[in-house]
């Protein structure tokens, strides 16, 4: 029998339907048809890895069958309806091409298109539940903000098992550790879990695991090692294993889509006549230490002039070109994943892709209308650079500071005909590399003035701060734990009015685990604070001996894409800002050993200029500070020519000051 359609039916019909349907205690008529029928025998799921608990893979249940929603015509507006199913409050990106891995089952939406302000993902248009020409390699995900909707019931919402996955890789010298230069290319294999760093059995170690490991890390390929060599080393170590029963076929792009088997908290044997996982990795010829202009062609990958990467702003990115019957010609993004990507990269030199995106990203070549991939390459190991300066046959500058507003190197200050640095070669010639975009830092000066205060803290309470070096010196010989420090306090607002992201210099497998603080640190030095006399004398600093950046806060048309929490990628997004406020560790100057008088507070981002900036004359802060022993008054805070001598003249002074004394 056909189904009766509900506007076949009578008046006397309908009237019965609704007064059954208040007794039933349904709801009433002014909730939204739509939004309630689209509600019921849906659930919904954020999976795969690695990822956060907010970030993932969408899958939908429909008819009780698990399935995925297809990238195509994927937006942002989406993005934010389908987190508020999930119990968010909003979306802050989402990402295409299946990063969180491909999903199985039905893909039960394609062509998906929301306003963003739809109450259910059945209010937004589509091709119609399970109508797709998707496949798992195009499933979409999303990435909401970590803020829960008040009052949200998720019982539509069910958690994927949390099983343990690998999220973060590395290799830690077996000798010399924190003497070895940079990249880092042999010694154990480490694994990031929920309990912190751990090994990994050998037991079945195979060149396919070692493969995937040196791709991740952003090399080509591997190499033996001497295995009696660090048996005989294990011997005299302890070890904390996590990880045993790694199974790789080579191509995989992360050791998570690896099978992996991880002891059991209970275990009390692990790795039984073991030893630890090593791998020794072949750095690609951009990165290789060259000792002649023969070794470097030698190391030359043989896919080298028939593969390249064009239009990328950075090494080991760009838009896919090979060469054929000689002619360059650009690679269709149909089918474009990371399995592919991965052996370009390798074949240029790179370890495996970070991302395979499509849409023309890097331009569109030569043919109209066809859009073609691009790729990032993972964990490239830019911090070490080799320059070949094998033609070089004389030094002719030495000494070389520049406050960057110079239009050449002559207007630069430097040692002028006495050079300091008369040997030539690649150790000792200076090396560029330009960029079409760079970040612009700048501090929120009025909020420094008006948070500024005075604690006296207790030293019990000072132990993690002293272990980051965030204390005056006089602070080694106080009696511990008794006493206190004075701390000059305040909130720092650090915005990026750039045209690129501010990233720090090292790459992740350089930064340092704080325990104290429970993260990364991603920068040596990134800021300074000074307390100096009105003629330039410091009396006392503070320093961020390391620093976590991230974005607290954006404008409102901009997502946040770093944050520190999990060893998350760490920066600062253009129209973000990094907040470290007044009540955080370390956000201050010790001022107990500084006498009352009037004073210059000083900050400075980015001292030592290790990230390149579009203008580093905004990089500095000045304000007039007046201490009477008890408190503390900052004011004329500015920002533009902390630097410059002509400033420190003419800097504002009280009247009647001529000395280091309260008038």
């Amino acid at each position: 029998m056909r189904p009766v359609s509900v506007w076949q039916w009578s008046p006397r019909g309908l009237l019965l339907c609704l007064l059954c349907s208040l007794c039933l205690g349904s709801p009433s008529p002014s909730t939204d048809p739509e939004k309630r029928a689209g509600s019921q025998g849906l659930r919904f799921r954020l999976a795969g890895f690695p990822r956060k608990p907010y970030e993932g893979r969408v899958e939908i249940q429909r008819a009780g069958e698990w399935g995925t929603i297809c990238d195509d015509d994927f937006t942002l507006q989406a993005a934010h309806v389908l987190c508020r199913e999930l119990g968010f409050t909003e979306a802050t990106g989402w990402t295409h091409s299946a990063k969180y891995g491909p999903g199985t089952g039905r893909i039960w939406l394609d062509n998906l298109s929301c306003r963003g302000t739809e109450q259910s993902v059945t209010e937004c248009a589509s091709r119609g539940w399970g109508n797709s020409d998707c496949t798992h390699d195009e499933d979409a995900g999303v990435i909401c903000k970590d803020q829960r909707l008040p009052g949200f019931s998720d019982s539509n919402v069910i958690e994927v098992e949390h099983h343990l996955q690998v999220e973060e890789v590395r290799i830690r010298p077996a000798v010399g550790w924190g003497r070895r230069p940079l990249p880092v290319t042999e010694g154990l294999v480490e694994v990031r879990l929920p309990d912190g760093w751990s090994q990994v059995c050998d037991k079945g170690w195979s060149a396919h695991n070692s493969h995937v490991v040196c791709g991740m890390l952003g090399f080509p390929s591997e190499k033996r090692v001497n295995a009696a060599f660090y048996r005989l080393l294990a011997q005299r170590q302890q070890h904390s294993f996590g990880l045993h029963g790694v199974t790789c076929v080579g191509t995989e792009a992360h050791l998570s889509l690896c099978s992996l088997e991880f002891y059991r908290a209970n275990d009390t044997t692990r790795c039984p006549g073991g030893a630890p996982a090593v791998v020794s990795c072949v750095p690609g010829p951009l990165y290789a230490p060259s000792s002649g202009q023969k070794k470097q062609q030698q190391s030359k990958p043989q896919g080298e002039g028939r593969v390249r990467l064009k239009g990328g702003a950075h090494p080991g990115e760009g838009r896919v070109e090979v060469l054929k019957a000689s002619t360059w010609g650009t690679v269709c993004d149909r089918k474009w994943d990371l399995h592919a990507a991965s052996v370009v990269c390798r074949e240029l030199g790179f370890g495996s892709a970070r991302e395979a995106l499509s849409g023309a990203r890097m331009g569109q070549g030569e043919a109209e209308g066809v859009s073609w991939p691009k790729i990032n390459i993972c964990v490239c190991p830019q911090e070490t650079w080799y320059w070949d300066s094998g033609n070089i046959t004389e030094v002719v500058m030495s000494g070389v500071h520049c406050t960057g507003t110079e239009l050449s190197l002559d207007q630069c200050t430097h040692h002028g005909t006495h050079l300091t640095c008369k040997r030539t070669g690649t150790r000792f010639t200076a090396g560029v590399i330009c960029s079409e975009t760079a970040s612009d830092l700048l501090l929120h000066s009025a909020l420094v003035q008006e948070t500024a205060y005075i604690e006296d803290r207790p030293l019990h309470m000072l132990y993690c701060a002293a272990e980051e070096n965030c204390l005056a010196s006089s602070a080694r010989s106080a009696n511990w734990p008794y006493g206190h420090r004075r701390l000059l306090r305040f909130s720092s607002q650090i915005h990026n009015l750039g045209r690129a992201d501010f990233r720090p210099k090292a790459g992740r497998h350089s930064w340092v685990w704080h325990e104290c603080h429970g993260h990364y640190h991603s920068m040596d030095i990134f800021t300074h604070y000074d307390i100096l006399t009105p003629n330039g004398t410091k009396v006392a600093e503070g320093h961020k001996a390391s620093f976590c950046l991230e974005d607290t806060e954006c404008q409102e048309d901009v997502s946040k894409r770093y944050e520190c929490a999990n060893f998350g990628e760490q920066g600062i997004t253009v129209g973000c800002w990094d907040l470290y406020r007044h009540d955080i560790d370390c956000q201050w100057i010790d001022i107990t050993d500084v006498k009352p008088g009037n004073y210059i507070l000083q900050v400075v981002i980015n001292p030592n200029f290790e990230v390149a900036e579009s203008d580093f004359t905004n990089n500095a802060m000045k304000c007039n500070c007046k201490y009477d022993g008890h408190r503390i008054w900052v004011h004329n805070c500015h920002i533009g020519d902390a630097f410059s001598e002509e400033a420190n003249r003419r800097f504002e002074r009280y009247p009647g000051q001529t000395s280091n004394q309260i008038i």
